[in-house]
């Protein structure tokens, strides 16, 4: 199976991204960032020059998807300091490493396979210790995947229950007396749930430490965040997630349409940064999130229209 050259013109604006995206994070950063962005130039330097080479494509400019996406990551590297910029790092890299897999597990007994395979050695090895590198100042996964479970399970939840107080009320005023008291109590429940959630985990990880250091053996890193933080985290970014279909509500939307459209672009806005982060087919996770919502908008329309119809609510 031979590789169609619009991979191979994917692998070299890919590789231009990533050059000039550390290229530019170099210019603004400072201390141990800085000294891992000048260790990951030279690499996709090389990985630039090896695949022009390999498909005799000469291409020194980005296409304007990536440009977009490029000062998109850009100005959150800005905005949110080192933080932005080592949740970007990872990004890539894991991004880097789902595509060149499947590349090999499609190409391997070809050119192309051996050619991915070298490529990747690199992405398991090289790359992946200078990225790595500042192990203190890494961002906690379990922190990210936090924020983003309780804003998402909050505007999901939360626009369900305002389409089906719609239908079975009828009345903006009333519709938002009723989603903020379940997005209050929905809060408390999903931080207490993963406060729960996480010291058991902590338990079991701290007794698997335990078993080890008895046995002579490395003990192994403890956890990330606290649970206490975890759940802090999932209540406070729920509550978020929940103000996007109340808001619209609470300043005079007197039906469905604005919330679930601003449900709708929140939806789309999380999923592309979930997409990224975990370097899962963008148009895939927004396809997922949005079928979500829908969801959760028709069968609690629903069941707000037959209740409605068998309570004979009026107001």
């Amino acid at each position: 199976m031979s590789a169609p050259r619009d991979a191979g013109l994917d692998l070299v604006l890919d590789e231009l991204f990533d050059l000039t995206l550390y290229q530019e994070l170099a210019k603004t950063s400072s201390g141990p960032l800085r000294e891992v962005l000048s260790d990951l130039i030279p690499v996709e330097t090389r990985h630039l020059s090896f695949w022009k080479s390999f498909f005799k494509i000469e291409r020194s400019e980005l296409d304007w998807p990536r440009r977009l996406k490029l000062r998109a990551l850009l100005l959150t590297a800005r905005l949110l300091g080192p933080v932005g910029t080592h949740l970007t790092l990872e990004a890539i890299e894991i991004y880097g490493i789902r595509k060149y897999l499947a590349l090999w597990q499609r190409y391997r007994d070809t050119e192309l396979g051996e050619a991915v395979r070298g490529v990747l050695s690199d992405e398991f090895g090289h790359e992946d210790e200078i990225v790595s590198r500042a192990g203190a100042r890494r961002v906690d996964p379990e922190r990210v995947r936090s924020v983003f479970l309780g804003f998402n399970d909050g505007l999901v939840e939360i626009l369900g229950a305002v389409s089906g107080f719609f239908a079975a009320l009828g009345n903006a005023r009333l519709v938002l007396l009723a989603g903020v008291s379940v997005a209050a109590a929905g809060a408390f429940s999903m931080g207490s749930g993963a406060y729960a959630a996480a010291s058991s985990e902590d338990e079991v990880e701290r007794l698997e430490r335990g078993r080890r250091e008895f046995l002579g053996k490395e003990p192994g890193s403890a956890g990330g965040a606290s649970p206490a933080a975890i759940g802090w985290l999932v209540a406070a970014f729920y509550l978020l997630g929940a103000l996007v279909p109340l808001l619209p509500v609470a300043f005079g939307a007197s039906t469905l349409l604005a919330p679930v459209l601003a449900g709708a672009v929140f939806s789309v806005l999380v999923s592309l940064v979930l997409s990224f982060l975990s370097g899962m087919n963008a148009r895939r996770r927004i396809l997922l999130n949005l079928a979500m919502v829908a969801c959760a908008v028709a069968c609690s329309f629903a069941v707000g229209c037959a209740a409605r119809r068998l309570f004979g609510l009026a107001f």
